[in-house]
């Protein structure tokens, strides 16, 4: 089953389990490594509560994305907190996030993993809506986009579940189970 949700999020999400697949709409805005800097120092450009930040750089040709892929989101494990702090319900990404995020997690929003190397299928759905911090430049801009049921994975849960840990733990015991019999 999946799910369909629109921003602004609310308490919804909180109904989500690692690995559940939802389509999301709505408004949600870019950030990477120096977006989230500014805005720790400068404050929240957009309204945060109910918001969806998606690790990103787009490229923008004009007023129309022409790629949108995610960036690995555990470059953001100490730049996070802050965002959920101010009711943030969601992170999208690539590649989950550390034990520190997943606890700041816990009870209030979730992270939510689209796969590398499909960035133009992401600007397929989405339409450019603005631009904050437009000095930083293309890749470091926050971007306000709005979303047309992007497919997305519940990589970490409201609970503390982790599907990027649970795959990583089946890795390193089969690798473990290989060695054994080494039958590789």
């Amino acid at each position: 089953m999946i799910t369909d949700l629109h921003t602004p999020l609310g308490e919804e999400v909180l109904e989500l389990r690692a690995g559940d697949r939802i389509t999301l709409s709505g408004r949600v805005y870019t950030a990477r490594d120096e977006a989230h800097v500014r805005m720790q120092e400068e404050g929240i450009p957009f309204p945060a509560a109910g918001a969806a930040v998606y690790h990103c750089g787009p490229v923008v040709q004009g007023d129309r994305i022409i790629a949108a892929g995610p960036t690995t989101s555990a470059r953001l494990n100490d730049l996070s907190d802050f965002l959920l702090d101010a009711g943030v319900r969601a992170l999208i990404g690539k590649g989950g996030m550390g034990k520190q995020v997943q606890r700041a997690l816990a009870g209030r929003a979730v992270y939510l993993a689209f796969t590398g190397g499909c960035a133009a299928l992401a600007a397929s759905r989405m339409t450019l809506a603005g631009v904050y911090y437009a000095d930083l430049g293309m890749a470091e801009a926050v971007w306000a986009i709005d979303l047309d049921r992007l497919p997305l994975v519940v990589g970490m849960d409201a609970h503390g579940n982790d599907l990027f840990a649970g795959v990583q733990s089946r890795a390193h015991e089969r690798f473990a189970a290989l060695v054994r019999e080494r039958s590789w």
